[in-house]
């Protein structure tokens, strides 16, 4: 049985723990080429853009925990950079 790329782990993740009504997740590794923790092949780096009703009344801090706890296993598997876009429907995002 082939093991799943980290991007698939990182998105059934955060379905599983957040039910997110928009997620994208983005392998930003080929923009860090040369810098700490990159790795051939990528899946090094990553941005997570998600809209969850879970992050409503939750600060900034807040949801990029609640994130991260939902990545511990795509931690463990090597990412080494995560930047996370996390907001509550209705609000503004960026995306």
């Amino acid at each position: 049985m082939s093991v799943p790329a980290i991007r698939d782990l990182i998105e059934a993740s955060l379905h599983a723990a957040l039910r997110p009504e928009r997620l994208a997740v983005l392998d930003e590794s080929a923009d860090h080429a040369g810098h700490a923790g990159h790795r051939d092949g990528g899946e090094s780096h990553f941005r997570v853009r998600i809209v969850s009703a879970a992050f409503t009344g939750r600060s900034r801090v807040d949801r990029h925990r609640m994130v991260n706890e939902a990545l511990a296993p795509a931690f463990a598997r090597g990412v080494h950079a995560l930047a996370i876009e996390a907001s509550a429907p209705g609000e503004p995002a960026r995306w």
